[in-house]
């Protein structure tokens, strides 16, 4: 079984939230949090119509509109999914049925010293680290043999059916997006879907308590993720999440019942650049918790990341370096959330070990 490595475990957030309700404990506390843009004249995110995709007359235009989304922004939202609604809803649920246990009932789910799955946080390398006020769950979901035991025979009956045909309905629809970015590159044969068909998928379930210094912390650190494609429902209608465009962070206002995809750093390689992973973090504020839900779509563990061949070219060569899947990922959890400092190492001519990880 594949261990993507650890984190230092740390306290619940959710619990530190009802004992301090006038102040945050000082390893939260981040005073120097660039502000979000508030241009309203600033555009948002693009919007992708799975319905135009699937018509004849209108698919040539939007799948060029995907192209550019993917290239300008590397985050789109895409509305007429095809992901039942009754299935999103239960989702929702049931993921705040389970961040609403008791503690003691929470802890039979409570990371362990050598594992990043179940409730607790990911990316703190050190005791001295700075802190994102904030929960997870994460679970390993696809393929059943990567699944633990320990939390799968132990879930909650009604989570666990529901998380089985959510996790199988985003994967189908991580294909199908796949495939269309295939057609939008023009990528020769399925070179793309048999790296991620197969693949690896993950669910994190954020909580993201009220806090009474909402502009001195952050929920989620800025970041890009590490998969090749990220699948977000905002499960309750609190806003946090802001993508950086041109050195500005815009907020994004999710529409109703659309999820919000983002390219991740193992696309950005596999694409040689052409689909950026795009730096983001999740803020909190002081009245209600936001809760979201990200699914992340990596390539199979046997595959090897690196650029793809017919985007290679002497006009063109390979700007990322090649590994195996499976180091590529223990290698990202092995450090903190900093930007697309990951990605960024990567790189062809960058030395390897050469980004410290920082302990602020």
């Amino acid at each position: 079984m594949v261990s993507l490595g650890s984190s230092v475990l740390v306290p619940s957030v959710q619990e530190l939230a009802t004992r301090h309700k006038n102040t945050v404990p000082s390893r939260y506390l981040r005073p120097h949090q660039d502000p979000p843009a508030i241009d309203v004249s600033l555009p948002s995110i693009p919007i992708i119509d799975m319905n135009k995709l699937r018509l004849q007359q209108s698919s040539a235009d939007e799948l060029e509109r995907l192209h550019s989304a993917c290239k300008e922004w590397g985050f789109f939202q895409l509305i007429n999914h095809g992901v039942s609604s009754s299935l999103i809803d239960k989702m929702k649920t049931d993921m705040k049925d389970l961040f609403n246990l008791p503690l003691e009932e929470k802890k039979k789910y409570w990371q362990q010293a050598d594992d990043l799955e179940g409730f607790g946080n990911a990316f703190v390398q050190s005791e001295e680290q700075k802190l994102d006020w904030g929960d997870m769950f994460f679970l390993t979901t696809l393929p059943n043999s990567l699944r633990k035991p320990r939390l799968f025979d132990h879930l909650p009956s009604s989570f666990r059916e529901t998380m089985e045909a959510y996790s199988m309905e985003l994967q189908s629809l991580a294909m199908t997006v796949f495939g269309l970015m295939s057609r939008a590159l023009g990528v020769k044969g399925d070179e793309l879907n048999e790296l991620f068909d197969g693949g690896f998928q993950s669910l994190r379930l954020n909580c993201y308590p009220p806090c009474p210094q909402p502009e001195s912390v952050v929920g989620l650190s800025p970041h890009s993720d590490g998969g090749g494609l990220t699948i977000l429902l905002q499960a309750n209608e609190m806003e946090g999440l802001q993508v950086k465009k041109e050195g500005l962070w815009v907020p994004v206002k999710p529409l109703p019942n659309a999820f919000v995809i983002n390219i991740g750093d193992s696309l950005e390689i596999i694409t040689n650049g052409v689909y950026p992973s795009i730096e983001h973090r999740g803020m909190v504020n002081s009245t209600r918790e936001r809760l979201s839900i990200a699914a992340f779509h990596n390539p199979k563990m046997t595959a090897e990341i690196g650029p793809l061949r017919s985007l290679i070219s002497p006009e063109n060569p390979a700007l990322f370096r090649r590994v195996g899947a499976e180091k590529f990922h223990k290698d990202l959890f092995a450090r903190k959330l900093k930007g697309k400092a990951f990605v960024d190492s990567m790189r062809v001519g960058h030395e390897e070990g050469s980004a410290a990880v920082a302990t602020d």
